[in-house]
């Protein structure tokens, strides 16, 4: 595109110490044909809108989204930075790369987010009382039960 400035994602991470992530080069996650294009104005409500386009970040194994099941703990936006606060299932969880790029990919489509910081949340730990009414339903719907 032209004239696009180039924006360089920051993660910040803080692993549990008997825990170690490898770092995924790249893939396309097959979620991505749920995103939205990206807003071509700025919205009144940045907060929100991160919120909305997290809201369309596929699980990478199962077609609910991040926020569904839970795993987007908190959202701030400052002067173009998209803060994220996200947990996972498990510290073994073997999506933890894919997540995270798609997380960077999908904000990092609209204008107005300039940086997307990750910040990795480990507690209270991920349990499955985070899963909204709605993600329960789909859980449901594909034949996975949920306690």
């Amino acid at each position: 595109m032209a004239g696009r400035r180039m924006k360089i994602p920051v993660l910040t991470s803080v692993d549990p110490p008997e825990i170690g992530h490898t770092q995924t080069k790249s893939y396309v996650s097959e979620g991505r044909h749920f995103w939205s294009q990206p807003s071509l104005t700025r919205p009144e409500n940045e907060t929100a809108a991160v919120w909305q386009a997290l809201g369309e970040v596929m699980d990478p194994e199962i077609p609910i989204s991040l926020t569904e099941l839970g795993l987007i703990y908190g959202v701030e936006f400052c002067e173009g930075i998209a803060q994220i606060e996200l947990t996972f299932t498990a510290t073994a969880c073997p999506c933890i790369d894919f997540i995270r790029e798609d997380v960077q990919t999908r904000l990092l489509q609209e204008e107005w987010i300039d940086r997307v910081e990750i910040h990795e949340i480990w507690s209270p730990p991920w349990t499955n009382d985070r899963i909204t009414p709605e993600g329960r339903d789909k859980l449901r719907s594909l034949g996975i039960g949920v306690g």
